[in-house]
């Protein structure tokens, strides 16, 4: 590989020559395809970790309350590192950065099941949701960067694998995991495809120069506000509903003390020369609306995963290895619509909001066909709706990335990588505490209003378990039914916001 290291002489009377532009080739390929594989492990090592939490729970000897907080602190510094490795990677270099943060995620997951007690394993989780939420914003920043314009869209076909293919993937690799090897290689499973990307990493990627003269204008004061600000909110959110949310004083601290913190924080940005977050491109239009909107497709996107996940478990009494088959029913054809839908979107004469209107069109359709869902569904009656979301789920986020990158210049790269991954981890973290609260409100109404229609009526079975178990499962029949037609309304109102907000974009193309 050519060096592209230069004395500081040459460099200061020649800064064009400093560093010669990367060409586009199968190096470059290589390298995108170490940094997509190293996001999709990223973001498996989440999700596994969670659906397996029960396992891992059982094997540490850890309780529940302490599980949550394992879970909790890994998304807040996973979130929190999304808003500012874009300005890392640009001081230390991508290659460099990038690979420093997937030695750091490795290794902290090969000691996570030899922690001796919990705090340490708190501990070590909450550093590998530090280094993998750093390597996000790394994916977009290579697409946008080194691809040329003919096939950009495909790279960012790539980023938009880790909102539609690898949360698919948690419950079966979780059930394959706990079910026939052991509950260790819920963390040892991102060994091995670690270490292939930061070999790809190395090969692919080139060196840019250290730019340590950043850290004179660096802005610490965002930092201080920004980070503890992001962590307070992701952790006030996922612990909200275990603890009754405004309920609890701990709640209303970190949730009053996050937001005053992230007021501040974007008060702060709006003056920086060298900000994180550059408020002012939320007047671009098309951006602002993929942001918006891809808050709410998220929130849609982790429903039709978690809803019969959770009717299956707790209805049928299913282990996630016998609810495997419908979740990758869904996530292994992304595999080949997402390059269908991108090739569908680089061509001049498709308007990709009438793609993004039909996409979530099906995911609409897809959660008002399970509304219909009784006691009497098992895995198969599941299948007709996944099938919907093959191609409804890369329909509705390839658009938004293609809406939201059209508008910007490269040099507001960086800029636009924090603002996308930053909006996508917290609204991750919003659509979970969102279901949970209105699972565990719909809940309530049910049971309620089961138990006042049965009033004293002489019941035919005199087991009153028996029967308190019958009302428990019909709550949970009606509670399912009810998310899924709340995602269908949050479906409809995204669609309703295309006809008036986004503007037309083209597909980029090579200069002729």
């Amino acid at each position: 590989m050519t060096s592209l290291t230069v004395t500081a002489p040459l460099a200061a009377a020649k800064p064009a020559a400093a560093v010669a532009p990367p060409v586009f080739g199968p190096r470059i390929i290589i390298g995108l395809v170490g940094v997509l594989l190293a996001v999709l492990v990223s973001g498996l090592n989440e999700m596994v970790t969670k659906v397996a939490l029960a396992d891992i729970r059982g094997a540490l000897a850890i309780g529940y309350d302490e599980g949550t907080w394992l879970v909790a602190s890994y998304t807040a510094t996973s979130v929190a590192a999304m808003a500012f490795a874009p300005w890392c990677s640009v001081t230390f270099s991508l290659r460099r950065f990038t690979l420093y943060a997937i030695s750091a995620f490795t290794l902290l997951g090969v000691l996570c099941p030899f922690a001796p007690n919990y705090e340490s394993l708190l501990v070590m989780r909450t550093l590998q949701g530090l280094a993998g939420g750093a390597l996000p914003p790394m994916l977009m920043t290579v697409a946008l960067r080194f691809l040329p314009a003919n096939v950009k869209l495909y790279g960012l076909a790539g980023y938009a694998l880790t909102a539609t293919f690898g949360p698919g993937l948690g419950t079966p690799l979780a059930g394959l995991w706990t079910e026939y090897v052991g509950w260790q290689w819920t963390f040892w499973q991102i060994v091995v495809p670690c270490l292939i990307a930061m070999a790809a990493v190395a090969y692919g990627l080139p060196q840019d120069p250290l730019r340590l003269e950043r850290f004179k204008q660096f802005n610490w004061r965002g930092l201080l506000l920004g980070f503890p600000a992001i962590c307070m909110l992701v952790i006030g959110i996922l612990q909200g509903n275990r603890l009754d949310w405004f309920e609890s004083s701990l709640i209303c601290g970190l949730l009053g003390g996050g937001l005053l913190l992230l007021v501040l924080f974007l008060i702060n940005e709006w003056s920086q020369p060298i900000p994180f977050f550059k408020l002012q491109m939320l007047g671009i239009r098309n951006l602002s609306f993929a942001l918006l909107t891809l808050a709410g497709v998220l929130v849609v996107l982790l429903a039709v995963v978690l809803i019969p996940s959770s009717y299956l478990a707790q209805v049928q009494g299913y282990r996630p290895v016998q609810t495997a088959p419908i979740m990758l029913l869904a996530a292994l054809p992304q595999l080949i619509a997402l390059p269908l839908v991108a090739a569908l979107c680089n061509l001049r004469w498709v308007d990709c909001r009438w793609v993004l209107g039909i996409g979530l069109s099906m995911l609409a359709l897809s959660c008002l066909g399970g509304s219909q869902l009784t006691s009497a569904w098992i895995r198969d009656d599941f299948y007709v709706l996944q099938w919907l979301q093959i191609f409804g789920q890369p329909m509705a986020v390839l658009p938004l990335l293609m809406l939201s990158t059209g508008s910007i210049t490269p040099m507001e790269g960086p800029f636009a990588s924090a603002w996308f991954n930053t909006v996508k981890g917290l609204a991750a973290v919003i659509a979970t505490g969102v279901i949970e609260s209105l699972t565990t409100a719909r809940l309530h109404f049910h049971s309620t209003m089961l138990v006042d229609n049965l009033g004293n009526s002489p019941l035919v079975d005199s087991d009153s378990a028996g029967l308190a178990h019958r009302l428990h499962q019909q709550a949970l029949v009606l509670t399912s039914s009810d998310l899924y037609l709340c995602m269908a309304g949050v479906a409809v109102t995204l669609i309703l916001l295309i006809f008036w907000l986004p503007t037309r974009i083209y597909p980029p193309r090579a200069p002729t």
